[in-house]
């Protein structure tokens, strides 16, 4: 079984800082885990949480939020229980199985505490399994590890909304051979629900021979904890090269500064009609763009996909390697987020803030990229933002 952990808010505030920055930009906003784990401080909550690895015994199943971190926008405590409660309710129902334990579908400020919020609200009653299927936050379920275990089915996929009242909820439970065509389908239920929703997915029970086991990547939220205590216990923000050490040593995964106190000078945000939000960031060594002697855009799909210099006819960073973002100005990660962007950039100048912005790079975890049709996905999505050029190897 491994190490067992038992998590409690502070635990809670180093995974959200640590998932800020190895999210490559998705996962939820970073602004709203801080202001959810405040509220659950005013509600008293003082327990623990076990987190643990997969027993190959237990009920489990995939638990998170899904839709526009920008349609979550302020997203309350409050919401996320709901939506947990709400979608956990409907899962048990449709698999005839109480579930014992959640594992996040990937790692990201909101995400990686949502099933950590699940288990604390089951006053022990369910565990949390320490991992993820990404190591990082994904646009589209297909790019996950869970897709790669063939008894792992991704059916049934609950979505529910995070109403608080029982004639209120509305859910939806489907049913597809492939992750690819929950995802397809699940667009137009989330956008319904306006714009984000709980969802829970590949269950692993005894019908499938608890089929979780080797279908995730151990150790992440450990990780992200370990980042995130990184980060906040520092007395100055640490540079962004230390940063890249920090993650080297914590995940064993390659990192590296991009650019380096850069700032934000243009943000271009939409959300699409299968509820993500699309967009480009420009990044400038000066805060005036008629000044800066050196650009890079960034494009994103919730999380940051491609990134690539003015100067260059190659990019900087291609999915599904990580493309992290960190400030030496305030000592944190961040996300695509709206609210976490505007720290960074003010929407209603257009100019940047005087934030200064790092970027760094991250190798995929070996799992991720070799689970048989993850790196073909990211290409087609890199492809419908008109990249055809080589994809990252292992």
């Amino acid at each position: 079984m491994g190490v067992v952990y038992h998590y409690g808010l502070v635990d809670f505030q180093s995974i959200a800082a640590g998932a800020a920055m190895l999210a490559s930009g998705g996962g939820g906003s970073y602004h709203d885990a801080c202001s959810i784990l405040q509220e659950l401080v005013h509600q008293g909550w003082s327990g623990t949480v076990t987190v643990q690895d997969y027993d190959g015994a237990t009920n489990a199943c995939v638990l998170a939020i899904m839709g526009s971190p920008d349609a979550a926008d302020g997203l309350t405590l409050s919401a996320v229980q709901n939506a947990i409660s709400n979608t956990v309710a409907v899962m048990e129902a449709s698999t005839g199985a109480a579930l014992g334990a959640l594992i996040p579908v990937e790692i990201g400020p909101i995400n990686s505490l949502v099933p950590l919020l699940g288990a604390a609200m089951s006053q022990g009653a369910v565990w949390v399994v320490n991992g993820d299927g990404a190591g990082r936050a994904v646009p589209e379920l297909p790019q996950t590890t869970y897709t790669g275990g063939a008894q792992l089915a991704p059916c049934p996929a609950v979505l529910a909304s995070d109403a608080s009242t029982l004639v209120d909820i509305e859910s939806a439970v489907l049913g597809a051979s492939t992750a690819a065509r929950v995802e397809s389908l699940a667009g137009g239920v989330v956008a319904g629900f306006g714009g984000y929703s709980g969802i829970a997915m590949w269950p692993s029970n005894a019908g499938n021979s608890f089929a979780l086991s080797g279908s995730y990547i151990a150790g992440t939220l450990e990780q992200a904890r370990g980042l995130g205590q990184f980060l906040l216990q520092a007395e100055t923000p640490p540079a962004t090269a230390a940063v890249a050490d920090a993650i080297t040593l914590i995940t064993s995964r390659s990192a590296s500064a991009v650019v380096t106190n850069f700032f934000i000078t243009s943000v271009t945000q939409a959300t699409s009609s299968a509820s993500l939000d699309s967009g480009i960031i420009r990044l400038d060594n000066t805060q005036d763009q008629a000044q800066s002697t050196e650009t890079h855009y960034l494009y994103n799909l919730n999380e940051n996909l491609i990134m690539y210099s003015s100067a260059s006819t190659s990019p900087d960073v291609v999915a599904p390697d990580s493309i992290c973002y960190y400030s030496e100005s305030t000592g944190r990660g961040f996300s695509n987020a709206s609210d976490d962007l505007a720290l960074y950039f003010d929407a209603t100048t257009g100019k940047s803030t005087g934030q200064m912005v790092s970027v760094i790079a991250v190798k995929t975890a070996p799992q991720l990229y070799n689970t048989p049709g993850v790196v073909a996905s990211f290409a087609a999505l890199l492809r419908n933002m008109g990249y055809a050029g080589a994809m990252p190897t292992a």
